[in-house]
């Protein structure tokens, strides 16, 4: 079962966002990174650019797949995490154990505050995930 923490909001296509003040951590879910499975390189192409809501920001590829990152929310790109983006051998793995946590993507700095309002709870998320699970 993905872990979908209560505290996070979520995208349809399994980014989750972090609100603190203006500014949103993004990263790809449990969910994601488990169905994607290794993940060997991790680029976001959008830094120090704006960005709108459901734009593609980067990329992760995966043995299985390459698999595009969209923007939970609009605004702009001003932090990667330099940990995981471009790293070679381990580093990118990170989001495999720790999508959470040290395996984030990037922050956004929010222009568009109301479409927060747009992004799934982790109830409603915990329910796409169940329906994705049954496919």
């Amino acid at each position: 079962m993905a872990q979908i923490p209560e505290d996070l909001k979520y995208t349809k296509t399994h980014e989750w966002a972090r609100i603190e003040g203006d500014i949103a951590t993004v990263g790809i879910t449990d969910f994601a990174q488990h169905e994607l499975s290794d993940v060997v390189y991790v680029e976001i192409t959008a830094l120090g650019k704006t960005v709108k809501q459901n734009d593609p920001i980067g990329f992760i590829e995966a043995v299985k797949a390459t698999s595009d990152i969209y923007a939970p929310l609009s605004g702009e790109v001003i932090e990667v995490n330099t940990q995981i983006h471009k790293a070679e051998g381990e580093a990118p793995a990170m989001v495999n154990r720790d999508p959470y946590g040290q395996g984030w993507l990037c922050r956004i700095k929010i222009s568009h505050p109301e479409e927060i309002n747009s992004l799934l709870d982790h109830t409603a998320y915990a329910e796409l995930v169940k329906r994705s699970e049954h496919h």
